[in-house]
């Protein structure tokens, strides 16, 4: 073991955290978007919203933070001004069992947003989301079953993912 992992590991054991949990920074619209989410999932709920008195850096009402359920997962998030802007570079994944679930999910977060490849999104609010099935992670690592490259193949072909597809090209490679 190195001197630099070892101090890592002696770090990490000290260090208590209560939790880990993503902070989104919208420019403005924070209470929209989430609101919006939580409409979108199950077990989703808004647990706190504190806004700005106009005293600080951000505009009377603006909101100073918030925390919600998204399916049973905390998140935070503020409006943070014109300063900040999402990437690609942090998405969101929403994993579906059935078609019909992605088709949904799928339809109400590109409403507004756009499309993009193999099964990614941006929503309205710039926010990157990948909708994907349970099945794509069994596929992707069992080639016992089935080809992983055939069904890899046919994924980078999409922008909305269609489960059957996918299956489909799995199983052709067997």
């Amino acid at each position: 073991m190195t001197q630099a992992s070892s101090q890592t590991t002696t770090v990490a054991k000290k260090t208590k955290v209560q939790s880990v949990r993503p902070c989104l920074t919208f420019k403005e619209g924070a209470e929209e978007a989430i609101n919006f989410y939580v409409s979108v999932f199950p077990n989703s709920k808004v647990l706190s919203m504190l806004r700005s008195d106009g005293n600080g850096p951000l505009p009377k009402g603006s909101l100073w933070h918030a925390s919600f359920l998204l399916d049973g997962q905390e998140y935070t998030a503020f409006d943070g001004g014109s300063s900040f802007a999402f990437t690609e570079a942090f998405s969101l994944v929403a994993t579906c069992e059935t078609q019909d679930e992605l088709d949904q999910i799928w339809a109400r977060l590109i409403d507004g947003g756009e499309e993009g490849p193999c099964g990614w999104l941006k929503d309205r609010f710039g926010v990157s989301w990948q909708v994907v099935p349970a099945a794509l992670g069994r596929m992707m690592s069992d080639s016992k079953s089935g080809n992983p490259a055939k069904m890899m193949e046919a994924l980078l072909k999409m922008r909305k993912l269609d489960i059957a597809t996918l299956e489909q090209a799995y199983r052709s490679g067997v």
